[in-house]
C-alpha cells in the first residue's frame, strides 16, 4: 500500500484528492494547518483505516516516510492570500523547499499544484506553457503569483541539482462542492449571492473571462500526472478550455438557482486578469486527459452543495 502525503489536504481540492486516493487503495496522510482548510471537508474520512490527519504548517519541515507527495498547501483565493501576504509567500516558497527536501530524503515522487496565476494578466491567448507571463512583482496579488512562480523554480532546480522526481501542473479556475462560501471566488460568490437573494457583484463591465473546470475533472488530471512516466515533469496546464465571461456566468447561475437577484457592477480590482483560457494540448497528448463535465452540470452539483451548507 502506497503512503501518500497531501499537503493542504483539508482544503477544497485537497479533500477531494484524499477521497480519490483512498478510494484507489492508498494510505493517505492529510497535512493541513487549517488556515483555509476545514475539518468538515474531511470529517467523513476520520476513522477510516487508511486515513490519517496531521495539523502541520508546511513552512516547517515534515519528517515522515512516504512514497508520493501532493503539495497543495497555500491559500488560493485573493481574500485569503492577501490577508497575510508574507505568510502566503512563505507557504509557497518555504513549503516547496520543505516538501522537496522531504522528497529528496525519502526518494518520493512529488507533485506541485501551481496555478494559472503564474501567467499574470496575459498578453497571449489562450495561455500555453511556453508563455513566460506578465506578472506584477510588487502588486497586491504578487504574494500568490510570485510565490507560485518561485515554487516552480525550486521544483525544477531540485530536479536538475538533486534528481528529485517532480511533477508540476498549473491549475486554472476550478469549482465544485466544498468551496468555501466566503472565499471571494467568482463561482462561490455568485451562487451564495443568488441563493441569498443579494445583488450579484460583477467587477468592471463583466466582460472579463475565465475557464472553469469541475473538481472531479481536475482530480483526474492530478492523479494522471502523478502516475505518468518519470520523464514527464510538466508544467502542464490543467483546466477547461471553455471560456466564459463573468456576465454569462452570472446569468447562468441566476437561471439555475431561479434567483431574482440583480446585477451590481463595481470597479475592477488591481491586477485582475482580463482573460483566462488554458491551452491543454500538452495534458491531452501526454496524459490522455481532458475535462468531461459540462459547466451547467457542474454548477448544478455546486449549487446543490451550497443549498445544503447554507441552511
Amino acid at each position: 500500500m502506497e503512503k501518500i502525503v497531501v499537503t493542504g489536504g483539508a482544503g477544497f481540492l485537497g479533500s477531494h484528492l484524499c477521497d480519490r486516493l483512498i478510494a484507489g487503495g492508498a494510505d493517505v496522510l492529510c497535512v493541513d494547518n487549517f488556515f483555509t482548510g476545514s475539518k468538515a471537508n474531511i470529517a467523513h474520512l476520520i476513522g477510516h483505516p487508511t486515513f490519517e490527519l496531521m495539523r502541520h504548517d508546511v513552512t516547517f519541515p515534515l519528517y515522515v516516510e512516504v512514497d508520493k507527495i501532493y503539495n497543495l498547501a497555500c491559500p488560493a483565493s485573493p481574500i485569503h492570500y492577501q490577508y497575510d501576504p508574507v505568510q502566503t509567500t512563505k507557504t509557497s516558497v518555504h513549503g516547496a523547499i520543505n516538501m522537496l527536501g522531504l522528497a529528496k530524503r525519502v526518494k518520493a515522487r512529488i507533485l506541485q499544484a501551481s496555478t494559472s496565476e503564474v501567467y499574470g494578466d496575459p498578453e497571449v491567448h489562450p495561455q500555453r506553457e511556453d508563455y513566460l507571463g506578465r506578472v506584477n512583482p510588487i502588486g497586491i496579488r504578487s504574494c500568490y503569483d510570485e510565490g507560485k512562480r518561485c515554487a516552480e523554480t525550486l521544483f525544477f532546480d531540485y530536479r536538475r541539482q538533486h534528481n528529485v522526481n517532480i511533477k508540476v501542473i498549473r491549475i486554472f479556475n476550478t469549482y465544485g462542492p466544498r468551496m468555501h462560501p466566503n472565499d471571494g471566488r467568482v463561482v462561490s460568490n455568485f451562487i451564495v449571492q443568488a441563493l441569498r437573494g443579494e445583488d450579484i457583484t460583477l467587477y468592471g463591465n463583466g466582460e472579463q473571462t475565465r475557464s472553469f473546470c469541475y473538481v472531479d475533472d481536475l482530480i483526474d488530471a492530478m492523479v494522471a500526472m502523478m502516475e505518468s512516466n518519470d520523464n514527464i515533469t510538466g508544467p502542464f496546464n490543467v483546466g477547461n478550455p471553455q471560456e466564459v465571461s463573468m456576465l454569462e456566468l452570472a446569468e447562468l447561475i441566476l437561471t439555475l438557482t431561479g434567483s431574482t437577484s440583480k446585477l451590481a457592477f463595481r470597479p475592477l480590482p488591481a491586477d485582475d486578469p482580463q482573460r483566462r483560457q488554458p491551452d491543454i494540448t500538452a495534458a491531452r497528448e501526454m496524459l490522455g486527459w481532458k475535462p468531461r463535465v459540462r459547466l451547467e452540470d457542474g454548477l448544478k452539483e455546486t449549487i446543490a452543495h451550497f443549498k445544503h451548507t447554507l441552511k
